[in-house]
């Protein structure tokens, strides 16, 4: 019995020996893992339990309910019942939701409160959000909630309810500028929201969405910034923030927060399911896009932009390849306006546009937007690249007006299979051309390379692999020319302007 006793205490100290001083060893450890786990996260982003609590209450004050109301039979030149968003253009990379013939399920918020038709004898309604940015009483949203209002009213948080007055609007981006009216002797400040930094926010960042969903005053909802510069086909200046906090119908036109209190985005649209309501993906205006234009939208009601007076498109690894580049970076300049500003410069068709008034042009869609913040009436320097070399040339950048914003879209670069004929005078004459030259695409075969590169029926080619096509004997010179498993560089006329398409031969 004792040495069985024995046997069982010396069991039990090598148990304790071994076992507990790993199991404090280990503790450390855990202990040091989780303080640096912390430090880092709080370094990066300081969250505390309270940290939503007090955005809400202090943020709250400044964001408003703005309804407006429009006289019966009145156009508003945007929207006057529920409408879808428009689809997103194709385009490689991330697309937006939705296949051809779907229902798309982009819609902006304020749709929801039209509820479908009404008769013309009824006066048009509607309702969003928006937030107070300084103290006058000056406050942002978006331009459709407001667009086509003949009177404009908002309301605070303590249910206090002033009119406004529509300062500027800018439907390029749907943003606009209003401000509310005191009443004379009135000079209390309102509380407003400071804004951010957009170009700063990080995916994976917190942020707080407040507005007015369904006619729900102040709602809060928290989120997380699930990918940035999103382009849903709104605009030619999409570049927005996506997010999964909670918004709806009626939010569009407020603020989403960061955790420091600062605005960073403007909650427009989203992709709802069959409801209409939120599945987790909706779109905020970056605040940066809002900052450039609310001088002129203050001081000039509308928005000036620069123009530069070329059609681009979007350089394919096809089209890089015919033109000689390093990578795809650029945009491809399809057609140059004639009397416009690159012409005048010398900016050619067939030049790549690398840089901008400083600025790296690494894809099409860039190019718009630094070319539309550009002050008109200045000189700029461009940099292209033309047969391989790079070139500085210097463009007085003009006004850009409503009939001159046209962006040459890139075409589906994916190889022939097609008919061609001569452009007879009467031809030409019927189908509106400048021009004999070239010839006519008559007929495109499905499946095959020229169909999946994009060249349609009714398209004038007017150069092949760089070299003019003035009729079918130069056509088919250039065709019976062509190797399987080359690329082949075509000039397309098509609707006023020109593009290039790379057609690779299977």
């Amino acid at each position: 019995m004792n040495f069985k006793v024995v046997k069982v205490v010396l069991s039990w100290f090598l148990v304790m020996g071994v076992c507990f001083p790993l199991s404090m060893e280990t503790g450390k450890v855990s202990v040091s893992l989780i303080g640096q786990a912390w430090a880092l996260s709080s370094e990066s982003m300081p969250l505390t339990s309270n940290i939503f609590v007090d955005i809400a209450k202090q943020q709250n004050p400044a964001v408003v309910n703005v309804s407006m109301s429009a006289k019966a039979n009145k156009t508003s030149g945007h929207r006057q019942r529920p409408q879808q968003a428009p689809p997103a253009p194709p385009r490689r990379g991330p697309r937006g939701p939705g296949a051809p013939g779907e229902k798309d399920p982009f819609r902006d918020f304020y749709d929801k409160f039209f509820r479908g038709d009404r008769p013309d004898s009824q006066p048009k309604r509607g309702t969003g959000s928006g937030f107070i940015i300084d103290p006058e009483g000056y406050i942002l949203t978006n331009n459709h909630v407001v667009a086509g209002a003949d009177k404009i009213h908002v309301n605070l948080e303590d249910d206090k309810e002033y009119t406004a007055k529509l300062i500027g609007t800018d439907p390029k981006t749907d943003i606009a500028l209003i401000k509310i009216t005191r009443e004379e002797g009135d000079n209390t400040p309102f509380p407003f929201l400071s804004m951010g930094d957009s170009d700063k926010l990080e995916v994976g960042e917190w942020v707080v969405a407040i507005g007015n969903p369904f006619g729900l005053s102040h709602t809060v909802t928290v989120g997380v910034v699930s990918a940035k510069d999103r382009s849903i086909g709104a605009g030619p200046y999409d570049e927005f923030i996506q997010t999964d906090a909670s918004i709806n119908p009626g939010n569009s036109g407020g603020p989403l927060i960061n955790i420091k209190g600062q605005v960073i985005g403007m909650n427009t649209a989203i992709i709802s399911g069959n409801t209409g309501g939120n599945v987790g993906i909706g779109f905020a205006i970056p605040i940066n896009v809002a900052k450039t234009i609310l001088t002129d939208l203050r001081e000039n009601g509308k928005v000036t932009r620069g123009w530069l007076g070329v059609m681009i498109q979007k350089v394919t690894p096809e089209l890089a390849k015919s033109f000689s580049l390093k990578d795809n970076n650029g945009a491809l300049v399809g057609d140059v306006i004639p009397g416009g500003p690159a012409a005048k410069a010398g900016v050619k068709r067939g030049d790549v546009i690398v840089k901008f008034n400083g600025y790296d042009v690494k894809d099409m869609e860039e190019l718009p937007k630094i070319v539309a913040n550009t002050k008109p009436d200045i000189e700029v320097d461009v940099e292209v690249i033309r047969g391989g070399k790079t070139l500085n040339l210097n463009v007085h950048i003009a006004i850009l007006k409503d009939s001159q914003e046209k962006v040459a879209e890139a075409q589906a670069a994916d190889p022939l299979g097609m008919q061609a004929q001569d452009i007879t005078p009467e031809l030409a004459q019927s189908l509106g051309l400048d021009t004999d030259e070239g010839v006519l695409v008559s007929d495109v075969t499905a499946g095959k390379p020229a169909a999946d590169a994009g060249i349609r029926r009714g398209d004038v080619i007017s150069e092949i692999d760089r070299r003019s096509v003035k009729n079918t004997d130069d056509y088919g010179r250039a065709i019976g020319n062509i190797k399987q498993g080359r690329t082949v560089l075509f000039l397309i006329r098509r609707g006023g302007t020109t593009i290039y398409i790379a057609v690779k031969v299977k």
